[in-house]
């Protein structure tokens, strides 16, 4: 039986190591551990593969949030509208800033934020105010809105934007999971909102050997503010003007990244040509089952962070999955409204159904470019198995639903 994982940083490490290991050595000889030269190089070059002007690079995708919330002057009083179908740290660090996130529900086909639910929340429950937008509920003062690229895919940037203008709002992409991706229009993420916001985190496309992470903006000043946040908020040294926190990326983090850098184009590339065949072996495989494969928007460019499927009986599919050795993850079980530590927020079930709808069907595929053409036959006979009309086909009928996906 062939065994896939959902991730395997082995195959891309093996590709890599003659040219990682040279660095990680030339870091230690100089024994320039904090803010060095890789760090400096590594700002510019995801700057300029972003589209943006800046870059700060920082320890984590978290405190990339963090950081750009504390830089925007965002705290108690203020609130950020956002998504509930997210990672955690997109609502924590706007609850850890003091401030309260405003969700928003998703479009049940990009599971990004949606702007019309974003504008329907704005008419029907806030007001203007001496030039401010109050939550009539709360009183509190909507700052920011913060969409999430998820998956890899961008959110609907323009009219987010459009609505952020209207109401005098900042704009901080959480572009976590989508270094390179494009919107529609061909912009690329981290390149539009005020602070883009990205993790190095080892899963990601372009991952590190631990966390790390980096701000974008076309904004000098907030660079400077963001270069002066992530050291304690001194500069010169120890010298305080801002309380900020110790946020910074390590020199053998940028080093490293500096070398994946090179290589991710064609790692993402090696991505999308599996999503596409994904794509085309369920349909050929499953024309008429309770399997959607990832919607993608128009003219943009998804990095395949993640491949997604929106599956009917999702557990009892993973379950199936992980009974013959293929990997899966649920990215999210519980929407963010639906958090006990959010339950101070006062939402209940039902209220955002999209981003509920999605907790409960969604179920992501191993995607990573490494995949062989064995193993992604054998995902796609397996779910093709789960589906097949007698329920679970015999194991002759499965082997020969795999021999007819490597023939077709």
């Amino acid at each position: 039986m062939t065994s896939v994982p959902l991730l395997d940083l082995k195959a891309q490490f093996a590709q890599i190591r003659s040219e990682v290991l040279p660095v990680i050595e030339s870091v230690c000889a100089s024994q320039q551990f904090i803010l060095g030269e890789h760090v400096r190089a590594l700002e510019a070059e995801i700057a300029a593969y972003c589209g943006a002007s800046y870059g700060v690079g920082v320890s984590s995708g978290t405190d990339a949030l963090l950081l750009a919330l504390m830089t925007l002057d965002i705290g108690a009083g203020d609130e950020v509208i956002t998504s509930p179908f997210t990672f955690f740290a997109t609502a924590g660090t706007i609850a850890r800033s003091g401030a309260r996130p405003a969700f928003c529900d998703i479009d049940p086909d990009t599971f990004n934020l949606s702007p019309a639910r974003v504008q329907a929340f704005i008419d029907r429950e806030c007001r203007s105010e001496g030039g401010a937008l109050i939550r009539r509920a709360t009183g509190g003062r909507i700052r920011a809105v913060m969409p999430v690229h998820l998956y890899g895919q961008a959110a609907d940037m323009k009219p987010l934007i459009e609505i952020a203008r209207r109401y005098d709002l900042r704009v901080i992409e959480d572009a976590a999971q989508a270094i390179g991706t494009e919107t529609r229009e061909g912009a690329r993420v981290g390149s539009l909102g005020d602070i883009g916001c990205f993790s190095f985190f080892p899963s990601k496309n372009l991952g590190a050997f631990g966390d790390a992470g980096l701000c974008t903006t076309q904004d000098p000043s907030l660079a400077e503010r963001m270069s002066v946040l992530r050291v304690h908020g001194g500069k010169p040294k120890y010298f305080h003007a801002l309380i900020g926190g110790n946020f910074r990326i390590d020199e053998l983090q940028a080093a490293v990244l500096r070398v994946k850098l090179k290589y991710l184009d064609e790692w993402t590339q090696g991505r999308q040509r599996n999503a596409a065949y994904y794509d085309q072996a369920f349909a050929r495989a499953l024309p008429a089952s309770g399997l959607a494969t990832p919607a993608r928007s128009a003219g943009g460019r998804h990095i395949f962070n993640q491949y997604v499927l929106r599956a009917e009986r999702r557990d009892a599919l993973r379950s199936f999955l992980s009974e013959r050795h293929i990997g899966t993850e649920i990215y999210y079980p519980v929407p963010l409204h639906l958090q006990s530590c959010f339950g101070y927020l006062g939402y209940a079930r039902g209220d955002f159904p999209h981003s509920e709808a999605a907790a409960a069907e969604t179920l992501a595929l191993p995607i990573y470019p490494e995949l062989s053409q064995q193993q992604k036959d054998a995902v796609v006979a397996a779910v093709a198995e789960f589906y097949a009309p007698s329920g679970r086909s015999s194991s002759a009928e499965a082997r020969t639903r795999r021999e007819s996906l490597k023939t077709s």
